[in-house]
């Protein structure tokens, strides 16, 4: 072998051997920069060590990435002009990317084309969770799908709390969200308890601006009332999904709740003056109530941990007696500085806790 042969293999052992480093160097770097995670829905999905930008496929999951970890959120799926109040100007900012909830159809090059690190995908126990949740993964390619159980059973909030808090880096705030939630719940759940069946007040909500649509017994959206103590005189079939089933005021007059709770400005100033309800029991009452709705509703659409707040709240319009000692106003604080981020005044207090009383 001469020498000129020998210095040319030389150089060649030497070129491969640096190129294997280099391609080890890049899998170990790669390696070092995701992680194995498996998600709610027991899943295994690869996902970058260090997350700090992230998108929700629907409103409920969305709420809770917002509560936890405000500066990764990437974009909302809807923002209410009732949120601008009480949200800080960098949060609006935040550009508005649609989703698949309600009757909401999305866009998958409108979320890909802001690059999240992750999409969650938020989902209640029940049918073939895993190929949905796949079949998304498809379409969203590299982009890592995360499933997230419960994001809208108020009586489940607690393991997505804990989850989303791991995963974001942010086991503190969700430490803390979850003693509100529970501390809540479990004072409300434990009084009404004690209260007879033939004392429950029978509640009906009512939605749309005549008020003659409705979610009856077993739909996320209505559930606060069960929660707290209420029964919901709904007797209808349960629209699954968006809800909202279509009901009639002769229906109503027969089921003659004791209580209305309604989100409709326009229905809630007009029933009093409107005489198909005149003899309906909360008319004749006036126990007829529009819950908060800002930023985000109490009680209602999103049925996310947005209404952990609407626990406290409707619990005191079905028994104020029995929960004169609720400091509301105090949760109301504590839950809006430390989840929502913001600091209310004296002012913004009062109004949210009387809607009604705010002008169109």
């Amino acid at each position: 072998m001469n020498k000129k042969f020998r210095s040319i293999l030389l150089i060649c052992v030497v070129l491969f051997a640096v190129c294997s480093s280099a391609c080890v160097d890049q899998k170990e770097t790669y390696a070092q920069n995701t992680i194995s995670i498996t998600d709610m829905a027991g899943r295994t999905v690869e996902i970058p060590a260090d997350v700090n930008k992230v998108v929700a496929t629907s409103p409920p999951a969305t709420m809770l990435i917002y509560m936890l970890a405000p500066d990764k959120l990437a974009g909302w799926n809807f923002l209410p002009q009732e949120s601008e109040t009480y949200l800080k100007p960098e949060y609006q900012a935040v550009p508005v990317i649609g989703g698949w909830f309600g009757k909401q159809d999305g866009n998958y090059e409108t979320i890909i084309s802001i690059g999240p690190d992750v999409v969650f995908e938020g989902y209640n126990s029940g049918g073939d969770v895993t190929s949905t949740i796949n079949a998304r993964q498809e379409k969203f390619g590299t982009i890592p799908v995360v499933g997230i159980e419960s994001t809208t059973d108020a009586t489940a909030y607690e393991e997505p709390i804990r989850f989303m808090g791991e995963l974001l880096g942010e086991e503190e705030r969700a430490g803390q969200l979850i003693s509100f939630y529970k501390g809540t719940l479990d004072t409300v759940t434990t009084k009404v308890s004690q209260i007879p069946e033939d004392e429950r007040k029978r509640v009906y909500y009512a939605e749309g601006p005549e008020g003659l649509l409705t979610d009856p017994k077993g739909s996320p959206h209505s559930q606060l009332i069960e929660i707290c103590g209420g029964i919901n005189v709904a007797e209808c079939p349960l629209d699954i999904g968006y809800g909202r089933s279509e009901v009639s005021i002769e229906q109503v007059l027969q089921w003659d709740p004791e209580v209305i709770i309604t989100g409709d400005r326009d229905f809630y100033e007009n029933i009093y003056e409107d005489p198909l309800w005149h003899d309906i029991t909360a008319v004749k009452d006036h126990e007829v109530y529009l819950f908060p709705d800002a930023p985000f509703c109490w009680f209602d659409r999103p049925p996310g941990v947005n209404r952990i707040i609407g626990i406290p709240w409707t619990a005191k319009v079905l028994y104020p007696e029995e929960f004169s000692d609720l400091d509301l106003r105090g949760f109301v604080k504590e839950f809006y500085s430390e989840f929502y981020h913001y600091e209310l005044s004296g002012t913004e207090l009062d109004e949210l806790l009387n809607p009604a009383s705010k002008s169109n």
